[in-house]
């Protein structure tokens, strides 16, 4: 069973920066797809971020491509989103979600392990 925990959420304003990250307990997150999620207010969730431990490899949502980052601490047991330049519509609750996976990450899996998830506000 895996554990996740959010940490870093919290309100920027725009053009800002933050750091989400997720830490998993109860396995090592070798061979897993790790996806970050968010859902807005009256919005459907929206998968923005992939990366798979295997290889590294990495997806992203048009809507943040350019500006959000995904990478593995490998030390901490750790999966972080670096997300710049920040807009006002990146408001959202924020999840991580982890899946066992072999191969290059792709957008369409199912996750069986979610975390809490973090809040993010983007405002003036």
């Amino acid at each position: 069973q895996v554990q996740l925990v959010e940490s870093g959420g919290g309100v920027v304003q725009p053009g800002g920066s933050l750091r989400l990250s997720c830490t998993a307990s109860g396995v090592t997150l070798d061979y897993y797809a790790i996806g970050w999620f968010r859902r807005a207010p009256g919005k459907k969730r929206e998968g923005v971020s992939f990366i798979s431990t295997r290889d590294g490899s990495t997806f992203y949502a048009d809507s943040v491509k350019g500006r959000f980052t995904v990478s593995r601490d490998s030390a901490k047991n750790t999966i972080h989103l670096q997300m710049n330049s920040l807009k006002p519509e990146d408001t959202a609750i924020y999840y991580c979600a982890a899946t066992k996976w072999w191969g290059v990450i792709v957008p369409t899996l199912e996750y069986d392990n979610w975390g809490q998830g973090t809040q993010v506000t983007v405002s003036a």
